[in-house]
């Protein structure tokens, strides 16, 4: 698919907060940053993938060696995948009654650490568009960024639907937060799945039958106010529907609010386009 960057004509950089950004996989805005068209502002506290963060993708994009959280000193659970680590204790009898999760979830040392709270960090003044990936913790996250938030137009969040760890907000909590401040739940991003002991799916200890676990929720500013948002925001927004989230009819609908703001007429070509392909 095209870019709707085609239809913009204003120099912009997308800007990229990735909170929890181990590279585990192909990060969602990798096109854009390809592209040159984007800014990332990563947090990632294991040291060792932070300096591999900062070495990979370069400048403009920094990457720094933070939890993100409330501000305050926590205990950080170590497990034996690096990637299961969390500020919240793993809930083993849950993770236990599950294929393949207890196993990389194992608990194997606890830390003190500091947390920062994202509207403390100086270098981070605008958002467009948040990633976070923190095994539990986002709500505090997103409760310490309400400045950023407040400029956001996309959301990528891992939520959880079980406590796979002790005590920790579920996807409920999140999503009541998230639309207390301006946003509204537009998809959800495949969905992690186990299957009850002893019985495996398909052969795949990482497959399950109907138990949801966790999913990656996508909230977008809520589009029944457009007309709040500066033009260059709408431009932003209208292109991260279109190229990352693919959702054509929300950028449509986006634009048609920008052409409003400015007497163009982008979203008719937009849709022209659209319609000829």
């Amino acid at each position: 698919m095209w870019s709707l960057k085609d239809f913009l004509a204003d120099p912009f950089l997308i800007n990229i907060v990735d909170v929890g950004a181990a590279l585990n996989e192909t990060p969602p805005y990798q096109q854009l940053v390809d592209a040159g068209w984007a800014r990332i502002m990563g947090f990632e506290p294991n040291v060792a993938e932070c300096e591999r963060l900062n070495k990979n993708f370069g400048h403009p994009h920094r990457f720094f060696p933070y939890f993100i959280g409330d501000g305050k000193q926590s205990v950080f659970h170590e497990t034996n995948w690096t990637l299961t680590g969390s500020l919240f204790s793993p809930n083993s009898p849950l993770l236990e009654r599950f294929q393949n999760l207890s196993e990389v979830v194992t608990p194997i040392a606890r830390h003190v650490v500091d947390t920062h709270r994202l509207d403390d960090i100086a270098e981070v003044d605008d958002v467009d568009f948040f990633k976070i990936d923190v095994q539990g913790g986002e709500l505090a996250v997103f409760q310490n960024a309400e400045r950023l938030l407040a400029g956001a137009l996309v959301i990528q969040t891992e939520v959880e639907f079980l406590e796979l760890y002790e005590n920790q907000p579920l996807f409920a909590d999140v999503d009541r937060f998230l639309r207390q401040n301006g946003f509204q739940f537009h998809t959800f991003n495949g969905f992690g799945m186990r299957a009850f002991k002893p019985l495996i799916a398909n052969d795949d200890l990482n497959q399950g039958f109907r138990q949801f676990l966790w999913s990656d929720a996508i909230y977008v500013r809520d589009w029944m106010r457009l007309d709040a948002l500066p033009a260059l925001k709408l431009q932003k927004y209208a292109m991260l529907a279109h190229d990352l989230l693919g959702s054509y009819d929300l950028a449509h609908l986006i634009l048609s609010a920008l052409d409003k703001q400015t007497g163009g007429s982008v979203a008719s070509a937009y849709l022209e386009r659209l319609l000829a392909n």
